[in-house]
């Protein structure tokens, strides 16, 4: 997969197959839109592009909402180069870009810019200036400019639609399994280790610390959780804590797993931790023995989970 950084970057004289979007979490309902594109693109025998966005617009246009978004740019751009995307296009979001309207997004961009001969959009698709634009109006240009449009209908599980807004939700809520099934992949958290309190070494269970610079990235419930990582050619299992250390009166949010049969050192390295289920609550223990305690049952409930995970 080529990935451009700006329009300015991207040259075609082949005519595209499009689809638009921020595509956060690269979602199974994502993945059908994306399905749909390389099929249709195979068939035309025309390159595949999706036209990206960030930062995400809500993080410009509504910055007092916070949002937290469930992939970073870049693990983004590698969920989307495993479907067999060819091109991403990502343009720069700003206030500037805002203001642009339905036409020129389409004459500037899609026509102009992309080439477009064909348009793949979810059937709630909204763009241009204040999101004046719907596919009833992308209809209308494609008549005038040459392209054709296709609507792709909600996917549902349990007569749920799925969207990112709804996996956000069921992280902020600890229902990790839920989320996992929506993404279509177990929800990852990517950062460098960094030098910890060391209390759990001290107490048998060593950790690695995870630090992640982007500040937009969603953190899931503080809590217990079920993870493994990719280290040294393998996958390794363990369980990480999100949350604030209550029992020795922790006042920063840290990301720490503590990996089962795995010894070698992990500071300065850019680990991937991929959260597969909910252990319990965090905890405030009356001392660090009770809590060494809880690590204890907490580790042998994670190994006859895992024992139950087939294996692939």
């Amino acid at each position: 997969m080529k990935t451009f950084h700006g329009l300015e970057h991207f040259k075609t004289e082949d005519k595209t197959i499009i689809t638009i979007g921020t595509f956060d979490g690269v979602h199974i309902g994502h993945q059908k839109v994306i399905k749909k594109l390389l099929k249709t693109a195979r068939k035309k025998n025309r390159p595949s592009v999706l036209l990206s966005f960030f930062p995400h617009p809500r993080m410009v246009l509504q910055k007092e909402a916070g949002i937290k978004l469930l992939n970073t740019i870049d693990e983004r751009a590698e969920l989307l180069e495993k479907t067999g995307l060819k091109n991403l296009v990502i343009i720069p979001f700003n206030k500037e870009f805002s203001r642009l309207t339905a036409l020129d997004f389409v004459r500037k961009i899609l026509v102009n810019t992309l080439n477009i001969s064909r348009l793949l959009i979810g059937y709630d698709h909204q763009f241009g200036k204040n999101r004046e634009g719907n596919f009833e109006q992308l209809t209308e240009y494609g008549h005038t400019y040459g392209f054709k449009v296709d609507k792709i209908e909600a996917l549902d599980i349990d007569r749920i639609s799925i969207s990112s807004t709804k996996i956000r939700t069921a992280l902020e809520n600890g229902n990790i399994q839920k989320a996992n099934t929506y993404l279509g992949y177990n929800y990852m958290l990517s950062g460098t280790v960094v030098k910890g309190h060391n209390l759990g070494e001290k107490i048998g269970y060593p950790t690695a610390n995870l630090h992640i610079a982007e500040a937009y990235k969603l953190i899931p419930k503080t809590g217990a959780y079920i993870s493994k990582s990719y280290l040294n050619g393998a996958w390794v299992y363990g369980m990480t804590n999100i949350g604030y250390r209550p029992t020795v009166n922790g006042k920063h949010q840290t990301i720490e797993t503590h990996f089962f049969n795995f010894k070698d050192d992990l500071y300065g390295r850019k680990i991937r931790i991929h959260l597969l289920d909910y252990l319990r609550d965090e905890q405030k223990f009356d001392s660090v023995v009770q809590l060494k305690n809880q690590l204890l049952n907490d580790k042998k409930t994670a190994l006859e989970i895992i024992a139950s995970i087939p294996k692939t």
